[in-house]
């Protein structure tokens, strides 16, 4: 994980996502990479993971040594002398971006958002990325996501997306570095040999697309309603790795008790504080 906003915006849902990857695999080690949670105000809020002997470490990135040695590293030179343009969208969203490519491409492992709720064991699974959206017809997808990215270290595709961010970086369209990147990527790359890799159905890791997310937090007001979500929740539990929460564009809506995710969170969180307050 990676988080690099201000410590006290890492609320509950962001906890909440912590406590699943535990809940689901209690013996793992989590690595959340982060500056502004190496502190008190951090450690308060993991404490209670912690005191529960649950592996959890926040490390201040070094972005120069980190970068070291990868076609990051020129790009992140020219940002700093200010030759390159950072863009209007936050620096901190790009950094994010290109962070979570670096760090799996030099030691591998499994990378998740702060508003992804696991639902299954994400350990056998290898060097796999999950589609956002699919078209019906065809059933090819149409857009990829990078909320959740599992390779071994060293992957040639991960190669290519660093170099595809150190080259045509953009900080002005929205996703441009992130979800597009990997989508444009592995468009380019699919009939080429030499990239082993599985692309996941949207069932995998995004059942819930950013504009649907609403009724997936709602809780139901009709026997129909409540059939629905009772399916729903069976399905996720049998088709879905985890949920990504989309907190872009959800972070304004409460978890309503009853609803989908809120069934999801109450069977996969440990500490359980306050989840129908976020």
């Amino acid at each position: 994980m990676t988080w690099i906003s201000p410590a006290g915006s890492f609320g509950v849902r962001e906890l909440m996502s912590v406590e699943s990857v535990f809940k689901v695999h209690p013996g793992t080690c989590l690595v959340i990479l982060s500056r502004t949670l190496e502190t008190t105000h951090g450690y308060t809020v993991l404490k209670p993971l912690l005191d529960s002997r649950f592996k959890v470490q926040v490390v201040t990135p070094d972005l120069p040594f980190l970068f070291k040695g990868t076609l990051a590293e020129a790009w992140f030179r020219e940002l700093i002398k200010g030759k390159k343009d950072p863009g209007e969208i936050p620096l901190s969203q790009n950094l994010s971006n290109l962070i979570r490519l670096v760090v799996l491409y030099k030691y591998g492992g499994i990378y998740i958002d702060t508003d992804f709720i696991v639902l299954k064991p994400l350990t056998g699974l290898r060097n796999s990325i999950g589609a956002q959206s699919m078209d019906l017809r065809s059933k090819h997808w149409t857009r990829l996501n990078n909320a959740v990215l599992i390779f071994d270290m060293k992957h040639p595709l991960l190669h290519e997306f660093i170099s595809e961010f150190a080259l045509t970086f953009d900080g002005n369209k929205w996703g441009h570095n992130g979800p597009y990147l990997v989508s444009r990527v592995i468009k380019r790359l699919l009939k080429r040999p030499g990239f082993i890799f599985k692309i996941l159905p949207p069932t995998a890791f995004y059942p819930a697309d950013w504009n649907k997310i609403r009724g997936f937090l709602r809780k139901p007001k009709t026997q129909t309603e409540s059939k629905w979500v009772e399916a729903k929740v069976l399905q996720l539990r049998a088709e879905t790795y985890g949920i990504h929460l989309w907190n872009k564009q959800s972070r304004r809506l409460t978890i309503e008790d009853g609803s989908v995710i809120g069934k999801l969170a109450l069977n996969h969180c440990i500490i359980c504080n306050n989840i129908f307050s976020s």
